[in-house]
């Protein structure tokens, strides 16, 4: 399963990460995963939010650069050595772009967020293993 990812492009500078979160929260848009990473001059906001689509227009109207991206939500044993389970299997052997956890468990499992180079090879790989993708509303609730 895929799941909507939203990438925002800021200056990094004080402040730009407020004015993201502000303009979500002024939306009602609900921020569920956050990851944050700078290379120099700008920063790279990656969001789960519960509706990418407006998020996108509310922060285009924003003046703000954002797209959307799909990834793979896969939950993980959380015991020691459950990422390393998962990425011992074909997955492991897929163009991995980046990863993060999800602030949040599934029956007790952490669930990592995924973005592979080519998703739908990623989802085929995983059914041929014991872990699983999980939807939108599995992870949204």
């Amino acid at each position: 399963m895929k799941i909507p990812q939203v990438s925002v492009f800021v200056s990094n500078r004080p402040g730009r990460l407020q004015a993201v979160c502000k303009s979500l929260a002024d939306a009602g848009v609900n921020l569920l995963s956050l990851t944050l990473a700078d290379s120099g001059e700008f920063g790279l906001i990656r969001l789960i939010v519960s509706d990418p689509e407006k998020a996108v227009n509310v922060l285009a109207k924003a003046g703000l650069s954002a797209t959307i991206t799909d990834v793979v939500a896969c939950p993980v044993n959380a015991a020691i050595g459950g990422l390393a389970e998962l990425l011992s299997t074909a997955v492991g052997s897929q163009q991995i772009d980046y990863m993060y956890a999800y602030p949040s468990t599934l029956n007790g499992s952490n669930i990592m967020i995924l973005r592979f180079q080519d998703v739908d090879k990623a989802i085929e790989a995983l059914k041929a293993t014991n872990f699983k993708a999980i939807s939108k509303e599995e992870l949204l609730g």
